[in-house]
């Protein structure tokens, strides 16, 4: 947290838009066969022959999805990739493609712009994408990053958020909670920082819910290992805002309700301890804390006996009819109507 005064800073306007946009992207390589044509025309050029195309888009702005006083450059700019492939990801697809533009203000210099291009290409590299074009310009409010993902699914492989059937279990990949709780510890020690700017972090005992929340990752690994179980999901979604709101989103979708049993929600240790200490009950994390990056999906029970022994899958539920309802079975076995409270837009 406490800043190099003595950073060397290249002002962006040494360089102009197309030698920045050079700069920053030079190392990039294409990887795919599908990259037919990457960075340096008017468009990318892509080429799927017969499978299906999915495009996902997210956008990130400075102080309202992240706060650079605790959040390094180079981790926002791999975390930047992560939250879009998790979207390809829940369409059961393979990510090939991303664009990335940013609109970025006068206090950035170069360097700046290089480590969140660094981290971009880090997550390109490990996530087996190619970086094939975007844009950028000024700001007068910050940083922004726009990225979208271009993904291919062979045909009658994709997975919707519309397909889950009354009598399906409802199965959640990994653990719940840990990017909200990471969150809480990087505030508070933003907060002892504001009274005390010589004071160094302590995060000490954090660091699995620390990095959920600075480096998430996308669960690619997950699509490979259902299709080697020889599992399709009946439908699937990734965790960004929040358990409940995911959980309202498939059953919206699909016109089936849900009973969520509490005690079957996967927790880490670090979270239930963490959780604790902030005196914050676990499960209303898991529920509503969102950025999880996890994969939330359906599959018939005909499936079960694929899974069960794994463990990157926890049942945590069971589909019913629509007018079921949508609820949480607590540990003590009583039935509480689930409600979104997860991440959402343009809240006053």
């Amino acid at each position: 947290m406490i800043e190099d005064k003595n950073q060397q800073r290249t002002q962006l306007s040494d360089l102009g838009e197309f030698g920045l946009i050079d700069h920053l992207t030079k190392s990039f390589k294409a990887s795919h066969a599908s990259t037919v044509k990457s960075i340096g025309d008017d468009a990318a050029v892509l080429d799927f022959k017969n499978k299906k195309i999915v495009v996902t888009t997210d956008l990130l702005v400075e102080g309202v999805h992240f706060d650079l006083s605790y959040m390094p450059l180079k981790h926002l700019g791999y975390k930047a990739v992560i939250v879009n492939l998790s979207d390809v990801y829940a369409m059961n697809a393979e990510a090939t493609q991303i664009t990335v533009s940013i609109a970025v203000s006068n206090r950035f210099p170069l360097e700046a712009l290089e480590e969140l291009y660094a981290g971009i290409e880090t997550a390109a590299k490990i996530y087996n994408i190619d970086v094939v074009g975007g844009d950028t310009t000024s700001s007068t409010t910050g940083l922004l990053i726009s990225v979208t993902a271009i993904g291919v699914v062979e045909s009658n492989d994709e997975v919707y958020r519309n397909g889950a059937e009354p009598t399906d279990l409802l199965v959640v990949t990994g653990d719940l909670g840990a990017a909200y709780m990471g969150l809480q510890v990087l505030e508070r020690e933003k907060e002892v920082y504001k009274v005390n700017p010589n004071s160094q972090p302590d995060l000490e005992g954090y660091s699995y819910i620390i990095e959920r929340q600075l480096k998430p990752e996308a669960r690619k690994d997950i699509i490979k290992l259902l299709k080697d179980l020889e599992v399709r999901p009946s439908s699937m979604i990734d965790i960004s805002d929040g358990l409940s709101s995911e959980i309202m989103h498939l059953c919206k979708q699909s016109k089936v309700g849900c009973d969520l049993y509490e005690e079957k929600i996967p927790l880490d240790p670090q979270v239930i301890s963490t959780c604790e200490e902030f005196n914050i009950d676990s499960t209303t994390v898991a529920l509503n804390g969102g950025e999880d990056y996890e994969l939330l999906f359906t599959i018939s029970q005909d499936d079960y006996s694929k899974i069960k022994a794994n463990p990157n899958f926890t049942v945590i539920g069971y589909m019913k009819e629509e007018q079921a309802g949508i609820h949480l079975v607590t540990r003590a076995d009583t039935k509480i109507p689930i409600k979104a409270q997860g991440w959402k837009n343009f809240n006053a």
